[in-house]
């Protein structure tokens, strides 16, 4: 397909309903597929969905639309209704699902102009929904989710969480030697093994959505804020939850708020709300591992700034490298005091 616009027109004339004319905004944000919000005119009414398109690298598309209707069955987080999935098109266009268009503002364009309460009403919103996601899933070890058969399957399985982080993360590290962050793969690497020991090895594998941000969250800016939809599941492991909740914690909270105080009542409303659905300490077991898994984290970040940055301006990207290098000192100076 020559043009964006061709590639949606084939997408409904090839799946869609019946329409007069449509019209499409390109979805921005980091995600690594083409995404489409469509509103098709039809007997003087508008309609609209989404279109997303399977990337160019990467085979674990056919997850996504697949998870959709496997979490909404069994928990009570809001996703999008899929429409139609198509993972071999007639046409010549990428595989592609179609999406019900679920109302809502960006959470990343909007949280900081939230007042401190919507926040952390917001904030306890995202700690009920990954303890509800934490309590009905299970797997029986850990890796990437995929789709086999017509089944949910962990591939490349391991019975070892540990290891299997570890592995995650150097590739995570291996990755900044294509960044500007270059320098800093050797003590990444340091730090990484002088601490994958805080890792448990073994526990329940859980459905971990390994892109829960800001930019993947719409939400409902009433007069009480409501968080309408999760979305781009494409990126789901079997996992620690503790993984889960502490990418959380480090994406809402301490890479965004920059007020100790203001970060401490974000993180109790985060735990208040995880709370609700499934038991938690945060003094223990959490304690030990948070660190190192809020450091793959924020590497795994680094590793992506290209697609993140790349189309910013010179002083936005410097902005940004200049943040992530604090982040990057301040926990690994963490992990150095206490390996």
């Amino acid at each position: 397909m020559s043009t964006s616009a061709d590639a949606v027109r084939a997408v409904l004339e090839e799946s869609g309903p019946d329409y007069e004319s449509f019209s499409y905004q390109e979805l921005t944000g980091g995600t690594r597929s083409d995404v489409y919000f469509v509103t098709l005119e039809y007997e003087g009414r508008d309609y609209e969905v989404v279109v997303k398109f399977a990337p160019e690298t990467g085979d674990t598309f056919a997850v996504e639309p697949f998870l959709h209707e496997f979490v909404a069955e069994r928990t009570d987080v809001p996703l999008p209704g899929i429409l139609v999935f198509e993972a071999d098109p007639d046409r010549d266009i990428p595989p592609y699902f179609v999406t019900e268009r679920i109302q809502g503002a960006n959470l990343d364009e909007s949280f900081e102009m939230l007042s401190i309460e919507e926040r952390g009403h917001i904030m306890e919103q995202v700690g009920t929904i990954l303890g509800d996601l934490h309590s009905t899933i299970a797997f029986e070890g850990y890796g990437r989710l995929d789709r086999s058969q017509g089944r949910l399957v962990v591939s490349n399985l391991s019975a070892d969480w540990r290891e299997y982080f570890g592995a995650m993360t150097r590739d995570h590290i291996d990755r900044l030697g294509e960044t500007i962050f270059e320098d800093l793969r050797d003590t990444a690497r340091e730090c990484l093994e002088a601490n994958l020991e805080s890792v448990p090895r073994q526990g329940v594998p859980r459905l971990v959505h390994d892109d829960f941000r800001p930019g993947n969250l719409l939400f409902d800016a009433g007069e009480q804020p409501s968080i309408t939809a999760v979305l781009d599941w494409e990126q789901t492991l079997a996992g620690d939850p503790l993984y889960n909740l502490a990418q959380v914690e480090f994406l809402f909270v301490d890479s965004v708020i920059r007020d100790p105080d203001e970060c401490e009542r974000m993180r109790k409303r985060l735990y208040q709300g995880y709370r609700s659905e499934r038991p938690f300490e945060p003094d223990t077991t959490y304690a030990a591992c948070k660190p190192l898994y809020q450091f793959s984290t924020l590497v795994w970040r680094m590793a992506g700034f290209e697609a993140l940055y790349g189309e910013e301006n010179d002083l936005t990207q410097s902005r940004a490298e200049a943040y992530y290098r604090q982040q990057f000192d301040q926990l690994a100076s963490s992990l150095r005091a206490d390996p």
